[in-house]
């Protein structure tokens, strides 16, 4: 790392200390003003160390973006690898946690739960929004950082930059690229839950003389570790990408990469959530005296305790290939041509379960693949028993091929400054998965012999167990979506004070769904029952989208904006699956129109402090419509008459305080409402779910002069409510909570320095995601420690 000799910056007046919340909301509202007057600067200050962690970024890595940040009408946030290196977070969820708001809050669907990275944002699901260099990423995978320079959370209106995407913003993963120069990192790390992981980064020049500039990059990682807090869960990875780059100095350059990664991981489904706080019985309430009252009071199970079998496994592996090539016309106009094929497979079995009540007359519902938890002898919890009804089984493949050509230009008409992006997409995405029995399906008329898990014991179950067999069922299924898109964005620069930037798409799509489903007597009376029906479907349309936002400059570091922007969700947009028309809620129909969303944004951006350190500010409003309600009278008839808001603040703080000092902050409230339609959560509250009202983060570290950095963060999420099936007893929310983390290194001498990190220092116990029944939680992760060895030359 470099040594820095002497620096000069502008300073202000000292700030007094205060907490993080109340820090990020004061600098982010009274500082620009009083930090942008100009005269007041410090006697040069001589360092004689490297400088305090740098967590601001001044542009995008995205050139759809054509304005610095800070002159950007839209809130994004960009986690750098530094930050992310510091809390040791090895996962795209880990790295999450840096921006406020946005986690994996949603378990599941009932038995079904969540694999990878499902990322709720501004109170949607944005899993199907994630990207790698600007390029959609598919897979409900979890990604790995080892590769990653930063991560780019944009939020609001996001259609006109990526295409079809959920509604409140996406997330774009930036990866590492060669460069001129030669460095070797490492890093060994050993901690809690048999925590094994080893990574480098080698960066190696290949030539530099003019007009040749050649380099190679290597990056790997290997991971071996449980989940503490968490028996029998585990995540076993090896991930590697090669890539060269050849003209680095020249005005042509070529980058080729290469990503191969290999999972062998035990899904996590959960744990029950009897005896969390607003837990009752699950029997049915016009039962009345024969509900199981006792089960009121609870205890709670051992949020170690595994309830999966030792069968269960989730194997990963994904193949991405990008080529890049660049070309200055002129110091001012640059063409990008980016092709990317991509391929990730994933074969997964997860045990889950429900705990149901008695039936509707009070019996013990009949055996076989029947929700329930039993309770032989009441006053002895010891003989509870859960049903293991639900194996999950996905065997899914994901391909993707794209084209993307960009060309960048800056140019004056007349008075008028101009910088240009604008381009073409083609895309094709593939999305293939096969079909698996249930326990105790039919199949031609006949029951399958497939056998079915035995029960597991509410307080101490035990994984090693027989009785499923996995069989495929035939009933497989495979969406194809092809797009070509055109789009077209601009900064104007009036003048010295005022912008204005807008953005235009255009999106042809189509998506052809072929599956095949088990008939029912009910869907296919003539049919034995389990009889395999094949369907065919297809759809085709248009999308527009754009984006416009006036920015006014007071000063040259800052900036006061208002934007509007547009977003759409066509149907199959987010899963490549297509629902018959008239048939049923889903938003996959082939006659319902696609989501929309519109979104209104009025905020301020400031460089503080010698540019060093980020404040931003911002009021936000996004109006979803075109959602899916059911009619009151007639509940076999649904309409798209539905909408959604979430409106709040968004506060952000990100750079260096002092030379020593770095921080990186950010707090946002999300007040949600459904302005149509019947409420969404479990409680009748009239919200959304999987959405905390309010949300808070912070990472700060402090630099000693004698080799020792010393770290910590806050991160806090109001209460989430959850979804509402029918599910009756059990919790309807999970409560806020505040969670603190620490870190500290020690550099030993220039190549060598060893860090320590504890995640959850106070050791709080809480509910980290719910599913939407109610009936399983994720515990949050418990005090918990790493140990890192890093190594640069």
């Amino acid at each position: 790392m470099a040594y820095i000799k002497s620096r000069k910056h502008a300073v202000a007046r000292a700030v007094p200390h205060l907490s993080g919340a109340a820090a990020a909301t004061l600098l982010a509202i009274a500082a620009p003003a009083a930090l942008a007057q100009p005269g007041r600067a410090l006697p040069e200050v001589r360092v004689q160390d490297s400088t305090a962690a740098d967590y601001k970024t001044d542009t995008s890595a995205n050139p759809k973006f054509t304005a610095p940040l800070v002159n950007t009408p839209q809130t994004i946030q960009v986690i750098k690898e530094q930050i992310i290196r510091e809390q040791g977070a090895t996962t795209l969820t880990e790295a999450l946690r840096n921006t406020a708001g946005v986690g994996t809050f949603f378990l599941g669907e009932n038995g079904n739960t969540n694999t990878g990275d499902a990322v709720f944002m501004r109170g949607f699901d944005s899993s199907s929004s994630i990207f790698v260099d600007g390029i959609r990423d598919l897979g409900s995978v979890s990604r790995d950082m080892f590769n990653i320079e930063q991560v780019e959370v944009v939020k609001g209106p996001s259609g006109t930059d990526v295409g079809r995407t959920s509604p409140t913003g996406y997330i774009n993963l930036v990866t590492k690229k060669p460069k001129l120069e030669d460095s070797f990192l490492g890093s060994i790390g050993f901690g809690s839950a048999d925590y094994k992981r080893g990574s480098i980064d080698w960066n190696k020049t290949l030539s530099s003389a003019n007009g040749i500039g050649a380099a190679f990059r290597l990056n790997a990682a290997m991971e071996d570790a449980g989940v503490p807090g968490r028996d029998f869960v585990k995540n076993k990875r090896t991930a590697i990408a090669p890539s060269i780059a050849l003209g680095l100095n020249s005005p042509t350059r070529f980058y080729f990469d290469y990503l191969h990664v290999d999972q062998d991981n035990v899904p996590d489904g959960g744990v029950p959530t009897i005896g969390l706080p607003s837990y009752s019985n699950p029997d049915p309430t016009a039962l009345g005296a024969r509900r199981r009252s006792f089960l009121n009071y609870a205890a709670p199970v051992d949020p170690k305790n595994f309830y999966g079998t030792a069968y269960d496994f989730n194997k990963v592996t994904a193949d991405m290939f990008t080529a890049r090539v660049e070309h200055d016309f002129t110091p001012d106009i640059t063409l990008r041509n980016t092709t990317r094929y991509g391929k990730t497979k994933q074969d997964y079995m997860l045990t889950a379960f429900m705990l149901g009540g008695l039936a509707a007359n009070g019996s013990r519902p009949p055996s076989g693949n029947t929700a329930f938890l039993d309770t032989p002898i009441p006053g002895l919890p010891s003989t509870w028993t859960t049903t293991r009804n639900l194996p999950t089984n996905k065997n899914q493949e994901n391909t993707i091929f794209v084209n993307q050509t960009n060309v960048t230009a800056k140019f004056n008409t007349g008075s008028l400054s101009h910088s240009l992006s604008a381009g073409v997409e083609l895309i094709r995405e593939e999305q293939s998965s096969l079909g698996y029995f249930s326990p105790g399906a039919t199949f031609n008329g006949k029951v399958v012999q497939n056998g079915a898990w035995p029960v597991a014991n509410l307080y101490a179950p035990n994984p090693y167990v027989n009785g499923y067999n996995r069989m495929l069922s035939g009933a497989d299924s495979k969406g194809v979506t092809n797009t070509v898109g055109l789009y077209a964005f601009d900064t104007i620069k009036l003048n010295e004070q005022w912008q204005i930037t807008g953005g235009l798409r255009f999106d042809h799509y189509n998506t052809s769904f072929q599956s095949s489903t088990l008939s029912t007597a009910a869907t296919n009376p003539g049919l034995p029952v389990g009889t395999l029906v094949p369907s065919s479907l297809k759809l085709s349309d248009n999308l527009f989208t754009g984006k416009i936002g006036v920015v006014y400059k007071p000063a040259k570091n800052g900036s006061i904006y208002a934007a509007y922007g547009t977003s759409a969700q066509p149907p199959g947009g987010a899963n490549f699956s297509l629902s018959a028309a008239g048939t049923g809620s889903s938003a996959a129909r082939t006659d319902f129109l696609p989501q929309k969303a519109k979104t209104f944004e009025v905020g301020t951006k400031w460089d503080v402090l010698d540019d060093k350190l980020s404040l931003t500010g911002a009021i936000y409003r996004t109006d979803v419509s075109n959602e899916v309600v059911q009619d009151p009278t007639n509940t076999a008839l649904y309409y798209q008459s539905g909408k959604k808001r979430v409106q709040g603040i968004e506060l952000g703080v990100a750079g260096t305080i002092t030379e020593r000092w770095g921080m990186s902050a950010g707090f946002t409230t999300m007040d949600t409402k459904v302005q149509s339609g019947p409420n969404v959560t479990a409680d009748g509250t009239n919200v959304l779910t999987y959405t905390p009202k309010n949300s808070f983060t912070a990472w700060t570290t402090y630099q000693f002069p004698f080799g020792l950095t010393v770290g910590g963060g806050a991160r806090y999420n109001g209460k989430l409510h959850r979804g509402t099936d029918g599910a009756v007893g059990t919790p309807a929310y999970i409560d806020s909570y505040w969670v603190f983390d620490a870190m500290a290194s020690y550099r030993i001498n220039k190549n060598v320095d060893i860090q320590l990190n504890i995640s959850n220092l106070f050791d709080k116990q809480y509910a980290a995601a719910i599913n939407k029944s109610g009936y399983r939680y994720t515990p949050g992760t418990p005090r918990s420690a790493k140990i890192t060895a890093n190594f640069a030359f």
